[in-house]
């Protein structure tokens, strides 16, 4: 059984400005009994060998990964054998999932962002393997019910992930995967339902620090995000 967190992103971000680097953010994840990670950058697939070294010598399992946006849309890409930069398009996507033992994950699909894959979820159910179930929920506000419903019904693995932009975050939502110590099979026990989801709502001032720190960060490519929502919930 692996504790895993396949959502996270650090300062090597081209669109998100975050205070902590890969190295931290490692760090703090091996402090916390982390397996595995996936660090999925916007639209930047990273592939650095040294980090990938770090990483073990922790005891930590890197996932190649990416936040990728197809069609103005966003999905997490994971283990794919090369760089995904070409995948625009949902067309693009199915011919991806060919290539290898890949997972594609439909990260927060029903968040009130225009960024969410929300209907678009439902046309193209059958290019996903996963869905995401968020760290950004409240017993007053949870977003992460509907994608809930939406796995159930088409018989899709639920998967928690932090969407990490801030390392308080860490910890609080994961994945327990009953695989072996490997990006391989981590992703083929996810596909196969091999997974337990760890979570619990996020405290009201915690959530608030969050978004907050996320909007007074800003982002280094413009993006619209409702943080008023949350944090008057």
């Amino acid at each position: 059984m692996l504790k895993v967190d396949l959502h996270l992103h650090s300062s090597e971000d081209p669109v998100d400005v975050i205070e902590h680097n890969a190295h931290q953010l490692i760090d703090r994840a091996a402090e916390l009994g982390f397996d595995a990670l996936a660090l999925t950058l916007h639209d930047y697939d990273l592939r650095d060998p040294s980090l990938g070294a770090y990483a073990r010598e922790r005891g930590i399992v890197l996932v190649p990964g990416v936040e990728r946006t197809i069609d103005g849309r966003h999905v997490l890409l994971l283990n794919f054998p090369d760089r995904t930069d070409h995948v625009r398009t949902f067309e693009d996507l199915a011919e991806l999932r060919g290539t290898g033992n890949g997972l594609v994950i439909a990260a927060h699909p029903y968040f009130p962002d225009g960024s969410c894959l929300q209907a678009r979820l439902d046309r193209h159910v059958d290019l996903f393997d996963a869905v995401e179930w968020s760290y950004f929920w409240t017993r007053g506000a949870n977003f992460n019910a509907k994608a809930a419903r939406f796995a159930a019904t088409h018989g899709k693995p639920l998967v928690a992930s932090s969407d990490l932009h801030d390392l308080r975050q860490l910890g609080r939502t994961y994945t327990l995967v009953f695989a072996d110590r490997d990006a391989n099979s981590i992703c083929a026990a996810i596909r196969e339902g091999r997974v337990s989801i760890q979570t619990s709502p996020v405290p009201k001032l915690e959530l608030v620090r969050v978004l907050g720190g996320m909007f007074r960060r800003g982002r280094k490519a413009p993006l619209a995000v409702d943080t008023a929502k949350w944090a008057t919930t």
